[in-house]
C-alpha cells in the first residue's frame, strides 16, 4: 500500500486560490447584502433588489404638510388625528382606511401626522402595493424600536387573486392596537371595499324565509378586508365654493396679494374644468402656476 503524497507548500497555496476564485464568482450570483437602517430617519421606503430581503431606505428629503394647510376636511383631520395622538401615547389606537374622491387629501392627512408629531417619535414606512407580502418582516423589523410606526399604502387596491390581500389580512389581524404595539396601517383608496365589485356576484346573494338578505361568499369574503380596520374616513368631492377657498388659501400662502387673488377666480374655475375636478390636488397645482406668474 502506497503512502499518500504529502502536500506541499505550493499545493495549499494553489487550492486556496482556486478557492477563492470560485468564491468570487459565486458572490456575483448572491444579491448583496441590505444596507443598515437608518433609524434617525423620520420617514423610510421599504426597498428590495429582485427576490432578495427587503430593507427600510430612509428618506432624505420628507414632503410634509401641516393640517391647517388642509381645508375643508376638519371632521377627517380631528378624526384620523385623535387616534394617532392615541397611538403615541401608547393608549389603545385602529388601523385607518381613508377611501374616497381623488384629490380630496387623503394621502396629505397622513404626511401631515408625521409633521405634527415626528418630534414625539412618529415614524412612517411607505409600502407598495407589490411589497405588501413583506409586512410581517416589517413589523418584526420595527417590533423592539422605540418609536412609533404608521405603515403608509396609498392608493390601495387589489385585483382577484393577488397575493397582498392575503398578507394584509394577516396583519391586520394580528395588530390590534394595544398598549406596546408600536405599528399601525394607514391606507388610501378609490375602492370603498379595496376589491373590484361586480354586479354578477349580486346573484350569489340568498333571501331567507323571512325576508332576511344573505350576501354570497365571494361578496363577504370582498368586505372582510376593509371591515379589519377600525376607523373607516371618507371623502368627497369639494364644492365650487370650497375649491376656490383652497386655492386662495394656498395663494395666500405662495405670497401672491388680495388683488391677485381675486383675479384668478375665473383662471382658477376654468383650470378645474379642463382637468374634471374640483379637488384640492387640482387647486394647489393651479396655485403654483398663478403665483409663478403673478406673484
Amino acid at each position: 500500500m502506497t503512502s499518500p503524497t504529502p502536500t506541499t507548500g505550493q499545493d495549499m497555496a494553489d487550492l486556496l486560490a482556486r478557492a477563492t476564485r470560485v468564491l468570487t464568482q459565486l458572490e456575483a450570483w448572491l444579491p448583496p447584502a441590505p444596507p443598515a437602517t437608518n433609524w434617525d430617519a423620520r420617514a423610510y421606503r421599504w426597498r428590495k433588489r429582485g427576490t432578495s430581503h427587503g430593507w427600510l431606505d430612509a428618506i432624505a428629503n420628507v414632503s410634509l404638510i401641516h393640517t391647517q394647510d388642509l381645508q375643508h376636511i376638519e371632521r377627517q383631520t380631528e378624526i384620523i388625528d385623535r387616534n394617532t395622538r392615541h397611538f403615541i401615547e401608547g393608549k389603545p389606537a385602529n388601523n385607518v382606511l381613508m377611501t374616497g374622491a381623488r384629490g380630496t387629501g387623503k394621502s396629505s392627512l397622513v404626511k401631515a401626522m408625521l409633521a405634527a408629531y415626528g418630534d414625539r417619535g412618529l415614524r412612517l414606512i411607505e409600502v407598495d402595493k407589490s411589497d405588501l407580502g413583506d409586512l410581517a418582516d416589517i413589523v418584526d423589523l420595527v417590533a423592539k424600536r422605540p418609536e412609533k410606526f404608521i405603515v403608509f399604502c396609498d392608493d390601495l387596491s387589489f385585483e382577484e387573486g393577488e397575493s397582498g390581500y392575503k398578507a394584509l389580512k394577516s396583519v391586520l389581524d394580528g395588530s390590534a392596537a394595544s398598549t406596546g404595539n408600536n405599528v399601525l396601517i394607514y391606507a388610501t383608496s378609490n375602492r370603498r371595499h379595496l376589491m373590484p365589485e361586480y354586479m354578477s356576484e349580486n346573484l350569489q346573494a340568498k333571501h331567507g324565509a323571512d325576508g332576511e338578505l344573505h350576501p354570497g361568499e365571494t361578496v363577504e369574503e370582498k368586505i372582510s378586508l376593509s371591515e379589519r380596520f377600525g376607523l373607516w374616513l371618507s371623502f368627497y368631492p369639494f364644492r365650487q365654493d370650497d375649491y376656490l377657498d383652497i386655492v386662495y388659501h394656498w395663494l395666500r400662502t405662495l405670497g401672491c396679494s388680495e388683488t391677485s387673488i381675486l383675479e384668478s377666480r375665473t383662471e382658477a374655475l376654468q383650470w378645474a374644468l379642463e382637468r374634471g375636478s374640483r379637488s384640492g390636488r387640482v387647486a394647489w397645482h393651479f396655485a403654483r402656476d398663478w403665483a409663478a406668474r403673478h406673484a
